[in-house]
């Protein structure tokens, strides 16, 4: 019997996969405490597993025996601790709270989860902090970087995975592994796959697609017709656009579709030149993305009624004059959808932020993806409920982890650490904890604490 607590819980989502493996492998489970102070993502949790983990782990100093814990700690910046401290502790930040817990309480192992970021932030010193803490506690750690792409995911999402184990060295066999940089680097790699790889099952968009979707989630008729005065009437040729008004390359702007009123050909080419320009160099290294004199703009923008151009499109907001220097209005917000996906590839990493205005062309016609759908780009089963909450799913599922990363990573545990295991969940073993009497389940939040479900947002 395996007795394990699941910190920062979100929807439940390390929990699914770490259940789903021990099912697997024959083992009982038990999660004896959960904890999750998003409110929300706290009303999925109760509707799928009959708890409410409605709690803020900060003030959590008590909890029942347990062998395991799972902690989605959120991505919360070390600043703190990087310029007070040096990175020699790590107050001040969540990750303090898994650290404390363990130190108190030494479960037999351990499975966190964090954005890829963590590797990488203040050139690496965060998580060598996060590293030897664990160590100093008697842990034996296995990391590894993993694209939830390579585990039959139709979805572009690289997290870092931290596995422990108390006093006891132990395997892994997954190697790190990124995977795709995008959707059409996963479409070239598997295209050059030779024949004789031990070929993995592999899920695209397509994959996940209802086959008849509520008519809400369909794209309002005035952005049809605006995405058709672009590209066509063949809306198929959307696959893997971005809807976005800061770069060029595979995206449409807003001044092409005309949101904010329609532009003439001149409009759009002066738009157009300004977006493909103002990265240059010889404009200056200041910052990306530069705001440009007219004299500047002179330089690719050939035609004499320069000015009459600039004037206009200020009037319709797509161009904003401060200090005699033009700059892009950025309008990415007004797109219903910012990005269409293609079918046959995967999907970009889902965000909080804007997981609602994924798009896909399905029949010829587009339309947002639906709240199931990301949830399938998750890995969540179709048996998981959702709420009657698109906004709520949304956020929850742009949050949240790839349910069948976390099974192949419990199962690799097991798998290869079977005496390891035996040993550390035998039935008639107890957990190793100090004595105490166990405590009420504290579940008073604090006001002033703001947390990212499940690992929290992309970039840390």
């Amino acid at each position: 019997m395996i007795k394990f607590v699941d910190l920062f819980a979100g929807t439940g989502g390390i929990r699914l996969g770490f259940e789903e493996a021990c099912r697997k492998h024959g083992i009982k489970t038990q999660c004896v405490y959960s904890s999750e102070i998003d409110k929300n993502a706290c009303k999925s949790y109760e509707l799928n597993f009959g708890e409410n983990p409605l709690s803020d782990i900060t003030q959590v100093n008590d909890l029942p025996d347990f062998n395991f814990m799972l902690a989605g700690f959120p991505c919360q910046a070390f600043s703190y601790a990087g310029k007070r401290k040096g990175f020699g502790d790590t107050r001040g930040t969540l990750f303090f709270d898994v650290e404390r817990l363990l130190k108190k309480y030494r479960p037999q192992g351990f499975l966190l989860e964090n954005v890829r970021g963590l590797t990488t932030h203040d050139k690496g010193r965060t998580f060598e902090t996060i590293v030897n803490s664990l160590k100093s506690l008697g842990y034996s750690i296995e990391y590894r970087l993993l694209n939830s792409s390579n585990f039959n995911i139709a979805q572009n999402r690289v997290r870092i995975y931290i596995v422990g184990v108390l006093n006891n060295d132990f395997t892994i066999n997954t190697p790190s592994d990124v995977g795709a940089v995008d959707s059409h680097n996963f479409k070239a790699r598997n295209r050059q796959r030779s024949l004789f790889e031990d070929f993995k099952p592999i899920k695209v968009v397509s994959d996940i697609l209802e086959n008849n979707p509520d008519p809400k989630y369909f794209c309002s008729e005035i952005f049809s017709e605006q995405l058709k005065k672009v590209i066509g009437n063949d809306l198929s040729k959307l696959h893997g656009y971005r809807l976005i008004d800061t770069r060029n390359g595979n995206s449409i702007h807003s001044w092409e579709l005309g949101i904010k009123g329609k532009c003439t050909s001149e409009e759009i080419e002066f738009m157009n030149l300004l977006i493909a320009n103002r990265r240059k160099k010889i404009f200056g290294t200041h910052q990306d993305g530069k705001a440009l004199t007219l004299e500047q703009i002179k330089t690719f923008y050939k035609k004499e009624n320069i000015k009459m151009i600039a004037d206009s499109l200020i009037k319709k907001g797509y161009l904003s004059n401060y200090d005699e220097k033009y700059n892009p209005v950025c309008g990415n917000m007004s797109f219903e959808v910012f990005k269409f996906l293609d079918p046959d590839s995967i999907s970009i990493t889902l965000t909080a932020s804007d997981t609602n205005r994924l798009g896909v062309v399905q029949n010829g016609k587009p339309r947002r993806l639906t709240p199931r759908e990301c949830a399938r780009l998750q890995g969540y089963p179709d048996s998981y409920k959702l709420l009657d909450n698109d906004n709520a799913v949304y956020k929850q599922m742009g949050n949240g982890v790839s349910v069948p990363v976390i099974e192949h990573l419990i199962s690799d545990l097991m798998d290869n650490n079977k005496e390891l295991m035996e040993e550390i969940f035998h039935s008639d073993k107890p957990c190793t904890l100090p004595s105490r009497m166990s405590q009420t389940h504290d579940r008073n939040l604090s006001k002033s604490m703001v947390c990212c479900s499940e690992g929290g947002n992309e970039t840390i």
